[in-house]
C-alpha cells in the first residue's frame, strides 16, 4: 500500500481505491439490468468473473440504472434528484457557438444575410431541445430569452410553445419535437450563401453547430443570386421550413374535364322516315321539312384542355338523365349570368343569424342556392329553404306504389306536399358539428363533428343514412367531390381521408401533415384534393395514386380556408395570419399575397366566371379582389422571370371592402348568376 511519512494513505492510493469502488458499483448496476431482462447465463458468467455475490445486488435502485444508461448514451442525467441548472460546460459551449454564428450572420454581406439568417431558427430550437434533455432547463430558458427576440415575428408563438417544454419526459410524446427529430428542416439557399456558411463552420471548428446542421437541417441549393428579405419571408414560416423544388416537379393535370354533350338532350334524333324523305331522289320538288334550330348555347363544342386528365383517369359516377337535365338547367341559368369585373361588382346578400353567436359553428349553401345548412355546438344541424318552395318529405311506401315511374316529373311526384316546411333539423351527432356539405345532386348532406364521425343524411327522408367511422379524433372539415360519389375529410389526427358514399371504409388515407388538418377542398376535376393544416403548409394530393404532388409553404399561421379557381390552375388559401395566398398549381409557386384583413380568414370563394375572388374574415370585412387582372399580370411576369419571383403584397388588386356592423363571415357563395350570398353570426 502506498503511504506517506505519517503512515496514512497517499492521495494517489485514495483515488485508485475510489475508482475501484466506482467501477464495482457500475458492474453491480449492470448486473441488476441484466437480471431485470432475465439473461441468466450472462448474469452467472459476469458474477463469476467479477467475483460478485447475488446479495450485493439488493441495494441497487432504478435511479442508478437510469444514470448509467444516460452516461453510456452521452447524456447528462439528473443526479440525486437535483436538476443540473448550474453554469455547466454544455450551456456555455452552446451559448458561445450560437452567439458566434449570430455574429457571422450579422457581419455577412447584405446579399447573403437574409438567406443565412434562416438557419438561426432551427439551430436555436435544436439547442433548446439538447439543453432540456440534458437537464439544463433554466439555462435553456435563458438561452431562448436571450436570442429568440432576434428571430422573425412569425416564430414568436413557436418560441412561447417551446418554453412550455421544461423536462425530458415532456419531449418524448410531443408531436413537434418528434417531427423536428424525424423530418429535416428545409432551407432553400443559393450555392454561394451555402458555401459561405460551410466555410464559417469549418474555419471556426464549430463542431456543435455542424452536428446539428448534419442531423436536423437539409439545404435545397440553387444556382443564381441569393434571395431578398421579402422573397425569403414569402415562403418561410411553416414547421418544416420550405418546400424543396423537387417536391413540386410532378405533373399536375389541373385542367377541367370535358363537359357532357347536351345537344342530344335538347334536340330529338331524326326518325328513319324523316331521313328517307330528305334523301329521296324521286321527289326533288317536295318541300323539305324544316330542321329544328340548334340552340346556340349548346352548339359551341367544348375544346379539349391539354392540361386536363383523361375522363377515365379515376372512376366517376355515370350521370343519370335527371342529373343531365339538372346540368342543362344550370347551363341555361349560367347564360343569364352577370359578367363581373372592375366596373361591375356583384350584389351581396348577407344572411345574418341572430342570437346564436357562440352556438353556430358552420354554414353551407347548396350549389343551386336553394338550401342552407347550419351546424351548431349542441350537435344539431338545421336546414333552411332559401326559396318560397318548402322542404318536403318523401311519401310513404304505400303511396309510392301508385306513382307512374315513367313520368318525367317522377321525383317531384314522390314528395309529399303536405309535409312541406321552411326549415328542418337533424339530430344524431354527440358533439359540435364543424362542417356541412351538400351533394351535387342535392339529395344528400354530409356533416362532420367533434365525435370523430361523419354522417350522411337524406334530404328526401330527412334521416341519417350512414355513419362513417375511421378518424380517431374530431373531424374538422368534409367536402363532396364536384362530380358526386366521393368525399374528403380531415381531422385532428393529422390525416386526410377519401371516402365513397357506398363504402364505410376510406378509399385513401393521406398522411404527411405534422399537425391538425383544418380544411380540405376538391379540385374542380375531382382528381386532386387540397388540404390546409396547422403545420402552416398547403398540400395537394393525387386521388388516383395517393401521392403528395404539391407542397406549398408561406403562411405564418394555421390555414382555415381553401378555394380553387374556376379554371383549376390556381388555389387560394386563407389563414389566421390574416393573409390570403394565391398559388399556381402548374409549378407549385406563390403567385401573390393579398393583404387587407385584420382577422383570421375563414371563407374564400371565386365568382362563377372566375373574375372575382371574395374573402370573408373574422374582422367583419368582406373584400372583393380583381382576380382576372391578377392572373394576367402573373402570366406576363412569369413568361420572362427567373426562379426567384418578387411577391407583390400591395392591395392594388382590391376592388372593394364591405364592412358589417358586427357580423364575422362564416361562409360565402356565388349563385349561378353571380349574386354573392354571405352568411354570418351577429356578435351582440
Amino acid at each position: 500500500m502506498n503511504t506517506n511519512g505519517n503512515g496514512t494513505e497517499s492521495p494517489v492510493a485514495t483515488g485508485e481505491a475510489k475508482k475501484l469502488a466506482t467501477d464495482k458499483r457500475d458492474l453491480l448496476v449492470l448486473l441488476k439490468l441484466i437480471k431485470k431482462y432475465n439473461l441468466k447465463q450472462t448474469e452467472e458468467l459476469l458474477c463469476q468473473e467479477a467475483n460478485i455475490k447475488q446479495d450485493d445486488l439488493e441495494d441497487v435502485d432504478e435511479k442508478e440504472i437510469t444514470n448509467i444508461l444516460s452516461s453510456a448514451l452521452g447524456e447528462n442525467s439528473e443526479c440525486n434528484g437535483e436538476t443540473k441548472d448550474g453554469p455547466g460546460s454544455d450551456p456555455e459551449l452552446y451559448d458561445a457557438a450560437y452567439g458566434e454564428l449570430c455574429n457571422f450572420v450579422d457581419e455577412s454581406l447584405d446579399i447573403y444575410k437574409h438567406e443565412l439568417f434562416m438557419v438561426l431558427y432551427p439551430i436555436l430550437i435544436q439547442i433548446y431541445f439538447k439543453l432540456v434533455s440534458g437537464g439544463y432547463s433554466k439555462a435553456a430558458r435563458s438561452f431562448v430569452e436571450k436570442y429568440g427576440q432576434d428571430l422573425d415575428y412569425f416564430y414568436r408563438e413557436d418560441l412561447q410553445n417551446l418554453l412550455l417544454i421544461t423536462k425530458k419526459s415532456e419531449m418524448e410524446n410531443n408531436d413537434w419535437v418528434s417531427s423536428m427529430d424525424s423530418d429535416k428542416f428545409i432551407i432553400r439557399m443559393s450555392r454561394d450563401a451555402h458555401s459561405l456558411f460551410k466555410r464559417h463552420i469549418q474555419d471556426r471548428k464549430q463542431e456543435l453547430i455542424a452536428d446539428i446542421v448534419m442531423k436536423y437541417i437539409s439545404f435545397d441549393t440553387y444556382e443564381g443570386t441569393a434571395r431578398s428579405k421579402s422573397q425569403c419571408n414569402a415562403t418561410s414560416g411553416s414547421l418544416i421550413g420550405e418546400a424543396r423544388r423537387q417536391d413540386n416537379k410532378i405533373r399536375v393535370y389541373y385542367g377541367l374535364l370535358k363537359e357532357v354533350d347536351f345537344q342530344s338532350l335538347t334536340t330529338p334524333a331524326p326518325t328513319a322516315v324523316e331521313e328517307e324523305d330528305d334523301n329521296d331522289p324521286d321527289a326533288p320538288d317536295k318541300p323539305k321539312k324544316k330542321k329544328p334550330k340548334k340552340d346556340p348555347l349548346f352548339s359551341k363544342k367544348s375544346k379539349s384542355d391539354p392540361n386536363a386528365p383523361s375522363m377515365d383517369r379515376i372512376p366517376l359516377p355515370e350521370l343519370k338523365d335527371a342529373d343531365k337535365l339538372e346540368k342543362l338547367k344550370a347551363l341555361r341559368e349560367a347564360s343569364k349570368r352577370v359578367p363581373l369585373g372592375k366596373d361591375s361588382l356583384p350584389s351581396v346578400c348577407l344572411y345574418t343569424i341572430l342570437n346564436s353567436h357562440n352556438s353556430v359553428t358552420c354554414a353551407e349553401i347548396s350549389e343551386d342556392s336553394f338550401m342552407m345548412a347550419v351546424g351548431f355546438t349542441d350537435s344539431s344541424i338545421k336546414v333552411w329553404s332559401l326559396t318560397p318552395s318548402k322542404l318536403r318529405e318523401m311519401k310513404s311506401a304505400e303511396m309510392l306504389k301508385d306513382i307512374d315511374k315513367d313520368a318525367e316529373d317522377v321525383l317531384v311526384r314522390m314528395m309529399d306536399d303536405r309535409t312541406g316546411e321552411s326549415a328542418r333539423t337533424f339530430y344524431g351527432h354527440s358533439g359540435p358539428v364543424y362542417r356541412c356539405a351538400f351533394a351535387p345532386e342535392k339529395n344528400m348532406l354530409l356533416s362532420c363533428s367533434e365525435d370523430a364521425t361523419i354522417r350522411l343524411w337524406s334530404l328526401h327522408t330527412w334521416t341519417c343514412i350512414v355513419v362513417f367511422k375511421g378518424h380517431l379524433f374530431p373531424v374538422w372539415d368534409v367536402r363532396f367531390s364536384p362530380h358526386g360519389y366521393y368525399f374528403a375529410s380531415c381531422s385532428y389526427d393529422k390525416t386526410v381521408r377519401l371516402w365513397a358514399t357506398d363504402s364505410n371504409q376510406p378509399l385513401r388515407i393521406f398522411t404527411g401533415h405534422l399537425s391538425d388538418v383544418d380544411c380540405v377542398q376538391f379540385h374542380p376535376n375531382s382528381n386532386y384534393i387540397a388540404s390546409g393544416s396547422s403545420d402552416r403548409t398547403v398540400r395537394l394530393w393525387d386521388v388516383l395514386t395517393g401521392q403528395l404532388v404539391r407542397l406549398m409553404t408561406g403562411h405564418k399561421g394555421p390555414i382555415y380556408a381553401l378555394a380553387f379557381s374556376t379554371c383549376g390552375r390556381y388555389l387560394a388559401s386563407g389563414s389566421s395570419d390574416h393573409n390570403v395566398l394565391v398559388w399556381d398549381l402548374s409549378h407549385g409557386q406563390l403567385v401573390t399575397s393579398l393583404v387587407r384583413h385584420t382577422g383570421s380568414i375563414h371563407t374564400i370563394t371565386f365568382s362563377r366566371d372566375g373574375t372575382i375572388l371574395a374573402v370573408g374574415g373574422l374582422d367583419c370585412y368582406l373584400t372583393l379582389w380583381d382576380f382576372s387582372k391578377l392572373s394576367e399580370d402573373y402570366i406576363a411576369q412569369n413568361s420572362n422571370a427567373s426562379h426567384n419571383l418578387d411577391v407583390d403584397e400591395s392591395d392594388h388588386y382590391l376592388l372593394r371592402a364591405f364592412p358589417t356592423k358586427s357580423t364575422p363571415f362564416t361562409t360565402l357563395h356565388f349563385t349561378r348568376r353571380n349574386l354573392l350570398l354571405a352568411v354570418g353570426t351577429f356578435k351582440s
